[in-house]
């Protein structure tokens, strides 16, 4: 291997956000005409260590070399000039701007400040070389999501990228279109570009891909040749044989299961990706959700409060909850406790206080002026029982670490006694000792009689938290399983065979 057979080659690659490690210490060769698959579950870092080599993150610590040349500034500019183009899973397109107009823009032909408007003549000739065939007049508002990657690679070909990142590119593609895209993927490979290929299906990795690298927990399992692998290997090298470094908590019912469950709901469909949802939570139930990237688990928990618009049946405590609002469901006792906290969750320019009271203000007013006293009282209540630091009920929130904002979060959930929770990645970036007393919190509601819907990333939590699991696929609900007769292997086995027929049932 020369140096001019590597097309990016990274050293002790480390990504940090507030304070929280997601790649450490990564070592990974891209090489010049080949397709690199990316591996790992759910959080393993496997999108996060595409970004950085596509330009749009900055790694916090290690070194990278493009094609031969040591990077001291790396960002998506600097990576265009050098070759290197990121194809995002959420299109960066203008809808309004027609294809033409998409491919070329920001490097238009113009002629003393005047534009020259060849976009259309210079995008037949790149069609031409791609073999790509598109309306250059379409609106990109228009197209399909297959169509509108077109335009994407397109865009990167117009630049000049000999090395083009795809991050989930077939999350929203049926098979022609992913096998269309393979295609293409083969066609750059051959024209001597390189592709670094992020995704969750292993069929489509193990089909189209040359190498490929594995990461767990932001670590580095191993980089290998495709054709020495299968399925079952890179499943085996994902989740790895270690145990969680804390135990669980013990599972409580609060009592025998009632003949009505707590929460009932019956074809539940939004018009962003659920798809006739059927689901019931006893009281006293914790009921997870597991599912890939792009599953629809979060879709499934924003339909169920009303954030987004639904159709479909939900019952809660036997009385039917229609027109469903977010402050409607609070009001019934229905709660989600969102996934990302800095936008969802909480608002970062009030202190600790305010922000666990927010949601209950009618709680703690009377005749529309707010108790101070009560206020204080309660926050000083929550901080207590979930041990936030500082012990500040005034403290700026903006400067916790994720671990106690997140504490914060789901305190401020709980201030009005829920009958249902909704818990969305309740531990995403917190450290060990939060992240216990985040289960262990779960599992006292559950105990209280308060039904639980967990939904996260890590089927380790879900099987280690929850009484039963709905594994997801595409909006639905596709199978449940009782967590404790199931493995993590098991279920993301299952997973994946859910997007492949090829793929070994586990359950048969």
């Amino acid at each position: 291997m020369t140096e001019q057979d590597v097309a990016l080659a990274a050293r002790g690659i480390g990504v940090s956000f507030g304070g929280t490690s997601v790649l450490r210490n990564v070592d990974v060769d891209i090489m010049a005409g080949e397709i690199h698959g990316l591996v790992g579950e759910n959080g393993a870092g496997k999108s996060t260590l595409g970004k950085v080599l596509g330009g749009y993150y900055t790694a916090s610590t290690g070194t990278l070399d493009v094609f031969g040349e040591r990077v001291e500034t790396w960002g998506p500019p600097e990576a265009l000039a050098r070759g290197v183009a990121i194809m995002h899973q959420e299109l960066q397109l203008v809808p309004a701007l027609t294809v033409a107009q998409n491919v070329f823009l920001g490097i238009e032909e113009q002629r003393s400040g005047i534009l020259r408007h060849t976009e259309n003549i210079r995008l037949l000739a790149l069609m031409e070389e791609s073999g790509f065939h598109l309306n250059s007049e379409d609106r990109a508002g228009t197209l399909s999501i297959a169509d509108r990657q077109k335009v994407e690679i397109l865009r990167a070909l117009a630049r000049d990228a000999r090395v083009i990142v795809m991050d989930e590119p077939t999350s929203s593609l049926g098979r022609d279109q992913i096998d269309h895209l393979h295609g293409t993927m083969c066609n750059l490979r051959d024209s001597g570009r390189t592709v670094i290929y992020v995704s969750h299906f292993l069929d489509d990795i193990l089909e189209v891909t040359d190498q490929i690298t594995v990461l767990r927990d932001g670590d580095l399992v191993q980089t290998v040749e495709t054709k020495t692998q299968t399925k079952v290997d890179l499943v085996s090298s994902m989740l790895g044989s270690e145990t969680a470094t804390t135990p669980f908590p013990k599972k409580y019912r609060s009592a025998k299961p009632a003949a009505t469950p707590l929460l009932e709901v019956y074809d539940l469909c939004s018009p962003f990706g659920v798809n006739g949802v059927d689901l019931t939570i006893g009281a006293g139930e914790i009921v997870g959700l597991a599912g890939l990237v792009g599953a629809g688990r979060t879709e499934i928990a924003r339909a169920l409060i009303g954030a987004d618009p639904s159709t479909g049946t939900v019952t809660l405590d036997g009385t039917p909850f229609e027109a469903r609002t977010p402050a409607r469901a609070t009001d019934r006792g229905l709660v989600l406790v969102p996934e990302d906290r800095r936008k969802q969750g909480l608002v970062m320019t009030m202190p600790a206080r305010a922000n666990l009271t927010l949601p209950h203000l009618r709680r703690f007013s009377q005749r529309g002026i707010l108790s101070s006293r009560r206020e204080r009282t309660q926050a000083e209540e929550t901080i207590k029982t979930f041990q936030v630091r500082p012990a500040s009920v005034d403290g700026d929130i903006s400067r916790y670490s994720g671990g106690n904002q997140q504490k914060i979060l789901i305190g401020k959930w709980l201030v009005d006694g829920p009958k249902a929770v909704i818990f969305d990645e309740p531990s995403r970036g917190v450290d060990v000792g939060a992240r216990q007393l985040i289960h262990e919190a779960i599992a006292e509601l559950a105990a209280r009689g308060v039904g639980v819907l967990l939904i996260s990333s890590e089927i380790e939590e879900v099987l280690g938290v929850a009484h039963r699991a709905c594994l997801v696929d595409r909006g639905r609900i596709k199978q449940q399983v009782m967590t404790a007769e199931v493995t993590p292997a098991d279920v993301l086995q299952q997973l994946f065979k859910f997007q492949s027929d090829s793929s070994l049932d586990v359950f048969a």
